[in-house]
């Protein structure tokens, strides 16, 4: 490729460059003026530190390819506590190498004769006289301003947009997507990018046919009018194409040529007006000034299959797309900042006033039907009929042809009609050949820079291959022969006509979007929207945006739904692929407006028990330690409640856990896409933290009312200080009042040991406030436990059982106790979701024989006042039956470790229970004997009865607060211990959180 692009350069004259001009490897880049910091101090530094800088521009420029060595400021660790001498880095040295100067322009050559040569195209010369004739001087009037008010409204947001902040190369699509997000960004640039491609063809056509009508004015014609626009156009794409290939100032040296040479035919063209016209000129309908004429042309003549106001309409309008035309080449700028408002709003101006002199002085002196036939002079024919047409007054008969609709010349017949009026034809061709060339040149120049830096986001696949840049202007030679091909593709349509209501709804829609982005990042009030150009308003500009998506549709109503459909599902694939990209858009500014609006309006609005939902502080420690307890939790609480990962820090670990862990572990649950927040908390001990969590969390009515912990399943090997810490932290979510679940699985949900082996290293996971579990891993839950570990940590993930269908199993309540409904609640809401939605959902009361029928008639009334269908009622009535000696065995070998020896229990039996509040007298046993045995029992009958379960729900026993933390924990153990599926244990505080009333 490289070197087939030499080979043009060397055909080019004044282009052929010798092998000592080529930059050597590693040349810096200089910017010139845009390097504002170059010149500054690079020691100076404040008085109150010597290690503290001043403010510097190097410090807030975030790119080097200006050649400037990236400088930081110092972090706050080296200004509390400076570092040795011999630490310090070395001060950056000056770039010695030769630098290479970049082809910049500035505001008048690169933006705004740029946007003329792009506005006066095609249209101006070959249907805007059409166009006046068709529609009438008045309505032709209403499209122009319509259409101007359009892009006048767009270039104020676009300058708007353009300075605030840098402007890189990308030009429309950097600015929206930039201000906008890559949702609705990169949908915009690839139709733009498009758009441009088409541009290109439709000025290329508007030449080729301004061609294909000279060689038949001189006997010349090839094939047929269709074909022969056809081969013309490919040729002359194909050596637009060549041009740029030559580079960026080979184009803008043909930009200069172009404008001259129409400014010529402008001149020319006015200047025949006033000359008095020829036996000829009369013949082709033009008469000078007159105001019969004049008046005819006023109102509308429609005729043929496009005469009606919006084809007319969407015909034009594509005259006024060129203002863009400076934007997408922000990046070949000097200063994008001031040149782009400045040259696009003056180029609208003068292009503006060109058009409105063209129409108004073309209905002024041309009629609008002649037969360019000089015999129908009234002084050269004797007419036997009556003359009734408008020339007849000027000295032509033009009936015949008018009532026969074969007039060839007139307003309405000749797209040439500005050759005839012109002093000289010669100068309008060429001014024809310079707009349409020049048009189509700026087109194919701008489609491939703004689709290259689409494909450097790399937000849709397949296109990574056209980000490639070659030479010092990195062009994006790739780009141009892409363009080139679907420029050649609509190029073999033939028909300008067809082309032009295409283009208009391609730039409609991105001017629409435009504009919605500057009223969008208006309202918002980001403290990042401080553009420099001040002369905007967002209701304006909103305005706009709305009236480009009306004239869309009422343009070419099916163009524009595929436009829009096409729109939706580009957004829609962006939305879901969530690209790793964050470039502070409007959209980020609204969520947090909307998120801050809302929860203040939620602060006046007084809680109700309908609207009660199960906002969750998860003490997960680090999320991937305990996948399945953020799978369980994040499965009721996704869309809608609130879900909080909490982790507690010990302070004597703080030093050894990752600074960069949070950033890491958000990335984790993204990518697990649990819909939760994370938060740390550094503390001496669990019960601490996790009663400041309960405390501080959340944020207004957003704030948590149940705390969800993983079960301590060594509790029995672990400190006894840990034991009580953990016990103690149930004992205070009561105290806070709030609901408590307490999840257990078999293998237990700590999986530290299973990252780390994965890994082959200590990851950010581990924290000691949640010891690991020393229940070995049987050999499925290791298969089913393979983890995909990232080289940085950041995709520890390890699939777990709520992550799978689960089938058609039960979810077994046992509600032994009235805790609000809380216990119904959070099964319920797990099967509203698919992998639940199979379950089938079984109540466990407790109750007698004799009152067996009674007891469920009343829960299934109940259950159904609770619009709950849950059919399956089980009454328990042998709960106080004597459990197996082997179970109440176990459960006394579980406690003997905590219990007083017979020589302590001869002393003060308080004062050792103060101390050591773990342990326990034979009177406290003896206390909650009953108590013991029937919860023995109830796990006998809950592993009996539960066996199909995928989930067992069991009623939490509230903590007595003087009941020693031992004694609970193997109350706790012995009512959950050997069911084979994960056992929630959870208690409501007591109020109702669900009711059957309807207020």
């Amino acid at each position: 490729m490289v070197k087939f692009i030499d080979s043009i350069r060397n055909l080019i004259p004044g282009l052929r460059r010798p092998d000592n001009n080529v930059p050597p490897q590693g040349v810096t880049v200089d910017m010139g003026e845009v390097d504002y910091g170059k010149e500054q101090d690079k020691t100076k530094m404040s008085f109150y530190n010597p290690l503290d800088p001043v403010p510097k521009y190097e410090f807030y420029a975030k790119d080097t390819f200006s050649g400037r060595i990236k400088n930081s400021r110092p972090s706050l660790d080296i200004l509390r506590k400076p570092p040795e001498p011999d630490d310090l880095p070395p001060p950056p040295e000056d770039d010695e190498r030769p630098k290479v100067k970049l082809v910049r322009f500035g505001w008048v050559l690169g933006v705004m004769i740029r946007c003329m040569l792009n506005i006066w195209g095609v249209i101006m010369y070959l249907r805007l006289p059409w166009i006046t004739s068709q529609a009438g001087l008045i309505l032709t009037y209403v499209i122009i301003f319509m259409s101007v008010t359009v892009t006048t409204i767009t270039a104020t947001s676009v300058s708007a947009i353009s300075t605030n902040g840098k402007v890189k190369s990308g030009g429309t699509y950097f600015m929206i997507s930039r201000s906008l997000g890559p949702e609705l960004g990169a949908p915009i640039g690839l139709l733009f990018a498009f758009a441009n491609a088409l541009a290109c063809a439709l000025h290329t056509v508007g030449f080729a046919e301004t061609v294909r009508d000279l060689l038949k004015d001189y006997k010349s014609q090839m094939v047929d009018d269709v074909n022969d626009v056809r081969i013309i156009g490919a040729v002359t794409v194909a050596i637009l194409l060549c041009i740029t290939f030559a580079g960026m100032s080979w184009e803008a040296k043909a930009q200069i040529l172009f404008f001259i040479a129409i400014m010529l035919s402008l001149i020319n063209y006015f200047v025949g007006t006033v000359i008095p016209p020829t036996p000829e000129k009369q013949a082709a309908g033009f008469f000078g000034y007159r105001a019969e004429i004049f008046v005819d042309n006023l109102l509308p003549s429609f005729r043929g299959k496009d005469g009606y106001f919006f084809r007319m309409f969407a015909i034009f309008f594509p005259a006024a797309t060129g203002i863009l035309s400076g934007v997408n080449i922000c990046g070949d700028l000097k200063d994008p900042t001031g040149g782009i408002p400045k040259g696009t709003l003056l180029a609208i101006l003068w292009t503006t006033l060109s058009y409105l002199l063209i129409s108004v002085t073309c209905a002024a002196t041309v009629v609008r039907d002649a037969s360019g036939n000089l015999n129908d002079s009234l002084a050269l024919s004797n007419f036997t009929t009556h003359c009734t047409g408008l020339g007849c007054k000027f000295g032509y008969n033009f009936d015949r042809c008018e009532q026969n609709r074969t007039c060839s010349s007139g307003l309405a017949n000749n797209f040439r009609i500005l050759t005839t009026v012109s002093g000289s034809g010669i100068l309008i061709t060429i001014g024809v050949f310079a707009a349409t060339l020049s048009s189509a040149l700026g087109f194919l120049v701008s489609a491939p820079k703004v689709f290259q830096c689409l494909c450097k986001d790399n937000i849709y696949p397949f296109i990574g291959f056209f980000a490639k840049g070659y030479g010092k202007n990195n062009e994006p030679l790739r780009g141009y022969c892409l363009t080139f091909i679907i420029a050649m593709a609509f190029i073999l349509i033939g028909d300008l006509n067809t082309i032009a209501p295409l283009i208009s709804n391609f730039f409609l829609c991105s001017y629409g979007l435009i504009n919605f982005s500057c009223f969008h990042a208006s309202v918002t009030k980001s403290p990042g929207w401080r553009p420099e150009y001040r002369f905007y308003s967002p209701w304006t500009s909103l305005f706009a945006a709305f009236l480009s998506v009306a004239l869309m549709f009422l343009f070419t109503w099916w163009a524009a739904l595929v436009t829009t459909i096409l729109v939706f599902f580009l957004l829609g694939y962006v939305s879901y692929t969530k690209p790793q990209i964050n470039w502070g858009s409007s959209y980020q500014a609204s969520f947090y407006n909307m998120a801050l609006s809302f929860s203040m309006s939620l602060t006046g609005v007084n809680d109700h028990v309908k609207n009660f939902r199960p906002q969750c502080l998860v003490l997960t420690g680090p999320p991937n330690a305990r996948p399945a307890l953020v799978d369980f939790v994040g499965t009721f609480t996704k869309n809608i409640s609130l879900m909080i990962c909490g982790n507690i820090i010990m302070e004597d670990e703080k030093s050894s856990f990752p600074q960069h862990s949070t950033d890491m572990l958000v990335d984790w649950l993204n990518q697990r896409k649990v819909r939760s927040f994370y938060t740390s908390f550094n503390s001496d001990c669990l019960k601490d933290g996790a009663h400041n969590l309960m405390q501080a969390s959340g944020l207004g009515k957003l704030k948590p009312n149940t705390l969800v912990m993983g079960y301590k399943t060594n509790w029995q090997e672990c400190e006894p200080e840990s034991l009580q810490d953990y016990v103690n932290t149930i004992s205070d979510a009561f105290d806070c009042s709030y609901g408590l679940a307490i999840m257990r699985m078999m293998d237990g949900l700590d999986v530290t040991d299973a990252l780390q082996s994965s890994a082959g290293r200590l990851s950010a996971i581990e924290n000691p406030a949640f010891d690991a579990d020393e229940v070995p891993q049987s050999e499925k839950d290791e298969t089913d436990r393979n983890s995909d570990i990232s080289d940085d940590g950041t995709n520890d993930q390890v699939r777990s059982v709520f992550q799978t269908k689960q089938g058609r199993k039960t979810i077994d309540i046992y509600w032994i106790s009235d805790d609000g409904g809380l216990t119904l609640l959070v099964p319920y809401l797990l099967t509203r979701r698919n992998r639940w939605k199979k379950c089938k959902i079984r109540v466990f009361i407790l109750g007698d024989k004799e009152t067996m029928k009674e007891d469920r008639k009343d829960m299934k009334m109940l259950l159904k006042r609770f619009r709950l269908e849950f059919e399956d009622i089980v009454i328990i009535t042998d709960v106080d039956k004597a459990p197996l000696p082997k179970n109440m065995q176990r459960y006394e070998e579980t406690i003997a470790p905590f219990k007083l020896s017979v020589e302590q229990t001869g002393g003060d039996v308080q004062e050792l229970k103060r101390l050591s509040p773990w342990k326990f007298s034979d009177k406290d046993l003896e206390a909650i004997k009953p108590k013991v045995e029937r919860t023995v029992r109830l796990n006998e009958i809950i592993k009996k009865n539960s066996i199909p379960a995928a989930l067992v729900v069991i009623s939490l026993p509230v903590p007595d607060v003087n009941c020693p933390s031992s004694l609970y924990m193997a109350w706790l153990e012995a009512l959950s211990y050997g069911i084979h599926c994960p056992v929630l244990l959870i208690r409501g505080n007591q109020e109702n959180v669900m009711t059957f009333y309807c207020q």
